[in-house]
Parts: C-alpha cells; sequence; structure tokens
C-alpha cells in the first residue's frame, strides 16, 4: 500500500520514450522531492516508466532521496520485454521500497487497473505524453478529471487532454 497520496507522484508516458528529456525527468524528480513528495510510483512499462524508476533511484542514490514504489499490472509483465529491459525491470523491481503486483497473471484490462491505481494513489502525475491514443491518455485524462497536478515533459506536448468526466462532479 502506498502510505500517503497525498506526498506521492505517479508516472506515465509512451512505450516509445528513448531517453530523449532524462535530464529533465531527473531534475523534476528532484524538484518534487524539493517539494515534500516523498513516493514515486512506476508503472514498470518499457520506455518512460523504466526510465522514471530509474532517475528515483538516482536520486535516492546521490542521498536521502525518494521511496521508489512498483505498480505492476501482473506478474510476469516483464516476460515480454527484450533481455536488457527484462535486466532493468528486475533490477527496478528488486531496489522499490514497495511493490504492488496488481494481478497474479495477465488478464484482459490490468494495464487500465495499473493506471487507475497510479491516479488513485498519487498527487501529481509527470507523464511523457504525445498526444496519442492509449493507456497515457487515458491516465492523463483520468488524472486531471482527479484534480492531480500533471506535469508533460514531451517537448512537442500538445495541449493537455479534457478530463475524464468523473460520477461525482
Amino acid at each position: 500500500m502506498i502510505a500517503d497520496p497525498l506526498t506521492s507522484v505517479a508516472f506515465s508516458g509512451h512505450r516509445t520514450y528513448c531517453g530523449d528529456a532524462a535530464d529533465v525527468l531527473r531534475r523534476t524528480v528532484g524538484e518534487l522531492y524539493a517539494r515534500g513528495f516523498r513516493t514515486f510510483l512506476s508503472g514498470m512499462a518499457v520506455g518512460f516508466d523504466l526510465a522514471a524508476a530509474e532517475a528515483v533511484l538516482e536520486l535516492r542514490e546521490r542521498g536521502p532521496g525518494g521511496r521508489p514504489a512498483a505498480a505492476a499490472p501482473s506478474r510476469g509483465q516483464e516476460s515480454r520485454f527484450s533481455p536488457a529491459d527484462r535486466e532493468r525491470f528486475r533490477r527496478v523491481l528488486a531496489a522499490a521500497d514497495s511493490v504492488e503486483m496488481l494481478a497474479p497473471a495477465y488478464h484482459r484490462g490490468c494495464y487500465a487497473v495499473r493506471n487507475d491505481f497510479l491516479v488513485d494513489n498519487a498527487r501529481v502525475l509527470v507523464a511523457w505524453y504525445d498526444g496519442s491514443p492509449g493507456g497515457t491518455r487515458y491516465t492523463v485524462r483520468r488524472a486531471l478529471g482527479r484534480g492531480l497536478e500533471v506535469l508533460d515533459l514531451h517537448p512537442a506536448a500538445p495541449a493537455l487532454p479534457a478530463p475524464e468526466p468523473t460520477l461525482f462532479g
């Protein structure tokens, strides 16, 4: 469980992220830590998620830093990753202060469950959103609809999408 969602940050981004904003990502993690955020949630996907988790681990290595947390959609998520990304996944998982395996095995919809978990357990969403449809768009819309602060690090970031409507206004 996430100790305090009010001091937690979640990450969501496209799998096509190739380190384009590594310096901005590290700086953003440091600035959020300086603002009092302590838990940093990664959805553990290839691309932006793993890069963000590694940025949190770098912060922790440099001194008192944030608590990395892994929120994997299911056990075995990494089985289809490349060998290099599988190793990154395992290294991040082993170093995380907390690990949430949200399903015992892959099932249809487990990524949406993971994305909901990220939004429901954070106050800030740091995104790598390029405007394309998919899980990152869904997560950004849901975060906006729930009143989270959303920081999009994509250099050609489009206007953020309309928030996802909520049942409660």
